[in-house]
């Protein structure tokens, strides 16, 4: 009796004796790089192929967004932490103070945009951080659901107490 290998040996000796190897491209030094100073949509114009999509044709995951914001409201809250300490170091002691005041007393309009600015991103990032800090302890609740569930929460309650913090 002829075994399963013995018989498939003769159709291997013969699928590989049938391949043709595809010559490795070598590129010179020059041509490496003259390829090196081609623009990518030029170069994929030239083998007419399309160029990649770019990340604005993707839908992002209610998490990313919500992953994104809380960066970008971290970003913010330090911009703003350093420019109140260097108008205190430049303007002396209470100009941070002064600003503020003058910033309140501008009118309705200025004052609700500034509370604004800086109360939400500042609730914000603090729920962020309390989420993270579930997520961290309670693993479990970290399903993709959960996470969506999670951020949309984050959101609506993040305005709900900044929009609360605009009549204190």
């Amino acid at each position: 009796a002829m075994t399963t290998v013995s018989k498939l040996r003769p159709l291997l000796r013969r699928a590989i004796a049938t391949q043709h190897a595809r010559p490795m491209t070598v590129l010179s030094k020059q041509s490496a790089e003259e390829y090196k100073k081609q623009n990518y949509n030029s170069r994929m114009a030239a083998t007419g192929r399309p160029v990649s999509p770019h990340v604005t044709v993707y839908s992002f995951p209610a998490g990313a967004l919500s992953s994104i914001t809380n960066r970008v409201t971290g970003m913010g809250l330090s911009f703003g932490a350093v420019g109140l300490g260097a108008v205190e170091m430049i303007g002396g002691s209470g100009a941070a103070a002064d600003l503020m005041s003058s910033i309140g007393s501008n009118g309705g309009l200025v004052t609700v945009t500034a509370k604004l600015v800086v109360g939400f991103p500042l609730v914000y990032h603090y729920m962020g951080g309390i989420r993270h800090l579930v997520w961290d302890n309670m693993p479990d609740t970290l399903t993709n659901s959960d996470v969506e569930t999670a951020s949309y929460a984050l959101v609506g309650a993040s305005a709900v107490v900044s929009g609360g913090l605009l009549f204190m």
